[in-house]
Order: C-alpha cells, then sequence, then structure tokens
C-alpha cells in the first residue's frame, strides 16, 4: 500500500518566460471541427521570438498555413507566470485556447489532467505515431495516470524538444589560467582547486533560485541510481534524506563554499545573475540547462564549451514543455495537425540547428558543431535512462524550501544535517494526508 509520500504531487516552480510577441497569421480555404468554425487555431506559447523553440515555432505557422489556407492562427501573447496561476480558471471557461504550451509535472499538466481539463491524447498518440521518436525519459513528464502522477496512464501531453543540464565553462579563463578542461570527476575538483589557488572563483551560481540547489541535487545524483530517482520523484518507495547520496550532495556542496568554489556573495543571487557573470568571463563554469544554449552562443561568440557532469550516469533533465490540448478547446483537429507538424524532420532541424534539443531531428541535417554536441549529449542520457528530472518536482511549496534551505548552507547559518531535516519535513508535510 503505498504512503502518503508515494501518492504526493509534484509542484514545479521555474522562472518566467516571455511569450513571443502577439502573432497574428492569416491564410485561406480550410475545414472544420464540430466543436467550433474550423477557421481559427488559438495558441498560446509563452517562448522569447528568439528562442530555439519561437524560432522552429514561426516556422510551423507558416508550414500550418500553407497545409490549412483559410485558417487564422491567433498567438495570445501570455506570461509564464500568468499561465502558471490562471490555467485552471480559463480552461474552465469559454475562453480556453485551442493549444497551449504547459508546463510538465504532477502539479501543472498532471493537476489539470486529473481536473479533467485536458484532452486526453491517446488515440491521436497512436493514429500520427507521436510516441514513437520519444524515448522512455521524455514520455515520462507525457502521461498520467488517474491521480495525476506521471509516467504511466493516457496522453495528455507531447514536447517536441527535451531539455538536461551540463557544465559550461568559459575557454579563454581555462586557456588564460592553464587549466585542463576535466574528462574525469576528479579532474574537475582539480580544476576547482586551480582557480581557486590563483583567485579565481570557479563556479557561477545563485542561491536566491534554481542554479545553487540544482548543483546540490547533481552532487546527490552522482551517487544515485533510478531506484533513487524513482523513490524521490514518483513515490515508488519511501525517500531517505540522510541517505548516502543526499549526505554527499548537501555535505560536498558545504565544503565547495568553505572552500571558495561558489562565492558565499551568490546566496542572493538570482539564475539571471548567475548566467549574465558567466558570459562577462567573472567565472570560468556554470552549471545549468540547455535553455541557456541559445543565449550564449548569441553573446560569447566561440569562447564556450560544454561538458556532461564528469563521473554521474543521471542529471537533471527531461522531455521539454507540452502541447496539450484544453478539454474545452473549440479546434481540436487543428490543433492536432499543429502538433504534427512541430513534430516533423524540418521543424526539428530548425530547432536543433539553433540551440534547441530536439526529438525526432535527423542528426545529419545538424550543422553546428556545438549544436551536434548538445543533442549527442542529450541522446546519451536519454538512451542509457540518465534523465532524474527537478529536484523541486516532488511536493507543493518544494521549491521556495530548497531555496531558502540552501541559502542557508551557502551562508553557513545551516550544517548539512539540518538542511536534509528541513528538506524531509517540508517533503512529508506536502503529501496529501489519508
Amino acid at each position: 500500500m503505498l504512503t502518503a509520500r508515494k501518492r504526493t504531487r509534484r509542484t514545479v516552480a521555474v522562472l518566467a518566460a516571455v511569450l513571443a510577441g502577439a502573432l497574428v497569421m492569416a491564410g485561406c480555404g480550410g475545414g472544420g471541427d464540430e466543436a467550433g468554425d474550423g477557421r481559427t487555431l488559438k495558441l498560446w506559447h509563452y517562448e522569447a521570438p528568439n528562442s530555439a523553440m519561437g524560432i522552429a515555432w514561426k516556422q510551423a505557422i507558416e508550414e500550418f498555413k500553407k497545409s490549412h489556407p483559410g485558417v487564422t492562427v491567433k498567438v495570445e501573447e501570455k506570461g509564464f507566470e500568468q499561465v502558471q496561476k490562471t490555467a485552471s480558471m480559463v480552461l474552465n471557461s469559454g475562453d480556453a485556447p485551442d493549444l497551449m504550451e504547459y508546463n510538465k509535472g504532477n502539479a501543472t499538466a498532471g493537476l489539470l489532467s486529473r481536473q479533467g481539463l485536458l484532452t486526453d491524447l491517446t488515440p491521436e498518440v497512436t493514429k500520427r505515431g507521436w510516441d514513437k521518436p520519444l524515448s522512455d525519459g521524455v514520455r515520462t513528464t507525457s502521461r498520467y495516470d488517474a491521480q495525476g502522477v506521471m509516467g504511466s496512464g493516457n496522453w495528455y501531453g507531447i514536447p517536441n524538444y527535451a531539455e538536461y543540464t551540463m557544465v559550461y565553462y568559459n575557454k579563454a579563463l581555462f586557456e588564460r589560467y592553464r587549466v585542463k578542461v576535466p574528462a574525469t570527476f576528479d579532474e574537475f575538483t582539480a580544476a576547482l582547486k586551480a582557480f581557486r589557488a590563483k583567485g579565481v572563483t570557479p563556479l557561477a551560481s545563485a542561491g536566491a533560485e534554481y542554479p545553487a540547489h540544482q548543483y546540490l541535487y547533481q552532487l546527490a545524483l552522482s551517487k544515485a541510481d533510478r531506484s533513487w530517482v524513482d523513490a524521490y520523484e514518483r513515490y515508488q518507495s519511501e525517500p531517505d534524506f540522510h541517505d548516502a547520496a543526499w549526505t554527499y550532495g548537501a555535505t560536498t556542496f558545504a565544503d565547495w563554499v568553505k572552500k571558495g568554489y561558489i562565492a558565499k556573495s551568490s546566496s542572493g543571487a538570482k539564475a539571471e545573475d548567475a548566467g549574465a557573470s558567466f558570459i562577462a568571463g567573472k567565472y570560468p563554469m556554470f552549471f545549468s540547462g540547455s535553455w541557456w544554449f541559445g543565449r550564449f552562443r548569441s553573446e560569447m561568440k566561440d569562447q564556450w564549451g560544454t561538458f556532461r557532469w564528469p563521473g554521474s550516469r543521471l542529471t537533471l533533465g527531461s522531455g521539454g514543455n507540452l502541447w496539450v490540448v484544453p478539454k474545452g478547446a473549440k479546434n481540436k483537429e487543428l490543433a492536432y495537425d499543429f502538433i504534427d507538424i512541430t513534430m516533423k524532420k524540418g521543424i526539428q532541424n530548425t530547432l536543433g540547428n539553433h540551440g534547441g534539443v530536439p526529438v525526432a531531428a535527423d542528426a545529419s541535417a545538424i550543422t553546428d558543431p556545438k549544436s551536434k554536441t548538445l543533442i549527442q549529449d542529450f541522446t546519451a542520457y536519454s538512451e542509457g535512462d540518465g534523465l532524474a528530472f527537478y529536484p523541486d518536482w516532488p511536493v507543493p511549496g518544494f521549491y521556495d524550501t530548497l531555496v531558502s534551505e540552501t541559502q542557508k548552507l551557502i551562508s553557513g547559518s545551516a550544517e548539512p544535517d539540518a538542511y536534509l531535516d528541513a528538506l524531509e519535513k517540508a517533503y512529508d508535510a506536502g503529501a496529501p494526508k489519508g
């Protein structure tokens, strides 16, 4: 019988993204939907127009217009947090879009599916083969059971991209200080020591948002396995917050702060501060997600590279945000057709060549060397069952707990045991009782 921990819902807290400016693209002709006029596709997404997804989806809209003459595509301007806070209310009204990008996880897409607000896409998945290019790790956040728990049940969302974390490094700083780019964890810690010995803080971080606790979670993952992840993220057994993996993550992170590998002043920094400081050349390395890739390529030119976290089979990552079709959508067939276009090779190749992680691209069509490495590394994680989701997912409010408690580790106002006690208390409190 499942404990309360295993049945708990997960929440996802992420940074707000900016929606591409309102696009209204009209064509000519079009078939109809029984529920709507068949002449308008109302689409919500919150990707910046210069992001890989924004660029790829703009191309998808153009292709959709050609194949659906007479259909108008209306992309409404919404912010990420606005969608997060109002989705249930809007989808319960007559103003639901036909298709929208929505975050994955139990407390987001899972919650909406449990509330009956999303269309079960399983028949379309079977009909159109959307599942075929998706690895098991990417599929996990697309399917939800009757309780809204990810990993099994019906398909309520389709990701057409993926995401994961890696170490970004500044080539110029490695060359200037004559530090070897690490290939093993011992070499990684040697690089941290070498930079610090020369007065350089090696790791960009941010305690006021996600980067700091993602360092700690990655350290724990390096000592964990899939069953550990399933216990913590999917409630398949009870996690032990004082086991070897969690203890290693907390103690090593605290030790790195004491040694100056992570600045104590980063306690109040936000993710943007960390990324901008890395771009400016203040820090040699920054561990974070593929969502930074396009920006670094644009703003740092060729002065950077990436490598996988050494010595770990697991890393933070999952399928990307989902295309979901609201239960009250008026033109569902148009929504299905648009999803189908975003899964085609042409769109996938565009996404891959602009710094995204496509799920169904033609490898030979990806010409940018860094993008090739990005996709190859993701494929290695995905095929090796190495995607371990994100640390803030398990219970409501856990993101805030991770932020505040990790700040205490950085400032030295809490020891690792107290930190882990606090995580365990919040995890247990967030689980529904009974």
